[in-house]
């Protein structure tokens, strides 16, 4: 028999912080319950979630402008990677996430790996504008230009 009941904290798989789902009787009893991760639906836990999810939001919200901030220093960015190249101005290599970052880093800027959206690595000479996810409601476009040594 499946209960309803109100998480406490994010469970994955099963819902965010003050979602009421329904879930077995074991999966409450051994594992929610003794975790705290979960709480009968009552008034006084629904007002204990929506405090905490106030908390939350105002705190999100600081973090949302902060990296809006960032988003617009690295639209200002312009990045130079100078490379040896062949005939046609072909690239002896590529240019990976990792030189990128780099290059960025040298400029006097910080820039995570992972926030770089890079499907496949460079192989010409050019200007490529890739985008920079810094957040899953943030995301900004760094220009890069691949240039021949």
């Amino acid at each position: 028999m499946a209960k309803e009941v109100l998480l406490l904290s994010d469970v994955p798989g099963l819902g965010i912080e003050g979602d009421v789902v329904r879930v077995a009787e074991g999966h409450l009893r051994n594992y929610l319950m003794p975790k705290k991760l979960a709480a009968p639906v009552t008034a006084g836990t629904k007002r204990q979630i929506e405090k905490k999810r106030e908390v939350r939001e105002q705190r999100l919200a600081v973090e949302r402008a902060a990296l809006a901030e960032q988003a617009k220093v690295i639209e200002q960015l312009s990045v130079t990677i100078p490379v040896r190249t062949g005939e046609g101005g072909k690239l002896f290599g590529s240019v990976t996430v990792l030189d990128i970052v780099a290059a960025v880093e040298k400029l006097g800027h910080k820039l995570d790996r992972h926030q770089l959206q890079l499907d496949e690595p460079l192989k010409k000479t050019g200007k490529f504008d890739l985008p920079v996810k810094l957040h899953p409601e943030v995301t900004a476009t760094l220009k890069v230009w691949i240039v021949e040594e």
